[in-house]
């Protein structure tokens, strides 16, 4: 034998290159592998679960938000000074002696309808109260 054909084989006659370091390795990466794949649910859980914490915390601060803008309101509501405001702005409530004036319309035409030969004619009925209702329905 040559000297160069010793290098290549071990005291069995195996190859250099063993074959049981193939298997080893597939051993090792099924191993690795479902070590991961055993990982990969509590993870998930756990990415899943931070984020609805995050959520949850977020309808916390709108929630304290609310709460202080409620506290905030009923102090308003204890004063006389709010509620006499309040109730002139959105019930239109006047003091005894005041003149209050409410706009409905700035049009003025009092809802008639100019005809062809010159003279003014109310809408049917049934258009004056579909009117009424739509504005009654706007919000202010």
């Amino acid at each position: 034998m040559a000297k160069g054909d010793d290098d290549r084989t071990d005291t069995r006659g195996a190859r250099a290159g063993n074959p049981a370091l193939t298997s080893r390795a597939a051993i090792l990466a099924v191993v690795v592998c479902a070590i991961a794949l055993s990982l990969a649910y509590p993870v998930r859980e756990y990415v899943a679960q931070r984020r609805q914490i995050a959520e949850l915390k977020q309808k916390e601060r709108v929630a304290r938000q609310q709460v202080e803008e409620l506290t905030l309101r009923k102090q308003r509501l204890g004063e006389e000074s709010y509620i006499k405001r309040e109730a002139t702005r959105r019930l239109h409530y006047c003091e005894p002696g005041a003149r209050c004036y409410v706009v409905l319309d700035g049009g003025g035409d009092g809802g008639q309808r100019p005809r062809q030969d010159g003279r003014t004619e109310r809408p049917p009925w049934y258009e004056t109260l579909w009117r009424s209702v739509e504005a009654a329905d706007k919000s202010r």
